[in-house]
């Protein structure tokens, strides 16, 4: 036994992600005395500027929206308690496709080498119990939280430090819950194309799949407010539309799949920490 607390590090690629994806654990885990380590990879420079101005429009001021988004990400922090807070600032790559994918110092062309020895210097100074990040897809394709998969995963093969290691994802049945709440608060839903409609079905997991089950019910509050903390992308963000009653009885549990574990835990479990304490 060390008196060193344990540890958890997530890693995401934009300010927010940290809100949407795993706000409630890193709220639940905090509260229960554990150091919540945040590392975020990008300035979040792609997202829309205030007035909802969208990037490549006249009046976007990448430079100004970074700043912005920093301001937002470390109220989106304080709100949920978390411990440390660290940021890689690469360039935001914007979503797949766009021109912003290319440029020079964007994270999307950042050798993984070079992302990974950076976010290993961050697990040596603070020694992750568990770690969690996105899986190999980034969960719906976007190049930043690919390649936050990928310089988390690499960054662990070079520490060997971290005894559970952790991908978000959502189950089946939940997408299809979000699909029919989508409708009923009257959201714009296109038929997608056949290619479209092919990636869409690929996100998430069966139910039977998921080995982590994550109860944070009673702290959905904090994940909403959180949410509520990067307003100036509140157009995009739909759970906000939910109100926060209705939001806690859909993002009540958080899921995950363990990639890596050294404690034999069993599975199905219901805390990340399990065989750790």
């Amino acid at each position: 036994m060390t008196d060193r607390p344990l540890t958890l590090m997530a890693v995401h690629a934009h300010p927010d992600d940290e809100a949407t994806g795993t706000g409630g654990i890193l709220a639940r885990y905090a509260a229960e005395g554990i150091r919540t380590v945040l590392v975020t990879c990008t300035d979040g420079s792609c997202g829309d500027g205030p007035g909802g101005v969208k990037p490549g429009d006249p009046g976007h001021d990448p430079a100004a929206v970074a700043s912005m988004r920093r301001q937002e990400l470390e109220a989106s922090c304080g709100v949920l308690k978390v411990s440390d807070l660290e940021t890689l600032d690469y360039a935001d790559s914007g979503m797949a496709g766009w021109p912003s994918n290319d440029a020079p110092g964007s994270f999307w062309q950042t050798p993984v080498e070079e992302g990974a020895a950076r976010l290993a210097e961050l697990m040596r100074q603070y020694r992750p119990d568990v770690v969690v990040t996105y899986d190999e897809n980034g969960f719906y394709g976007h190049p930043d939280h690919i390649q936050a998969h990928r310089i988390t995963m690499a960054a662990l093969e070079m520490t060997a430090l971290t005894p559970k290691v952790y991908w978000t994802t959502m189950p089946r049945s939940l997408m299809r819950r979000f699909e029919e709440t989508m409708r009923e608060f009257g959201e714009d839903m296109p038929e997608p194309d056949p290619a479209e409609a092919e990636a869409m079905a690929e996100i998430g997991l069966p139910d039977e799949e998921i080995t982590t089950w994550v109860d944070t019910t009673a702290f959905s509050g904090q994940k909403f407010d959180a949410l509520a903390a990067h307003a100036s992308q509140g157009e995009n963000i739909f759970f906000l539309k939910m109100g926060k009653e209705r939001f806690g009885e859909m993002m009540g549990v958080e899921t995950f799949v363990r990639v890596k574990d050294a404690t034999d835990a069993a599975v199905p479990e219901t805390d990340l920490f399990a065989g750790l304490r």
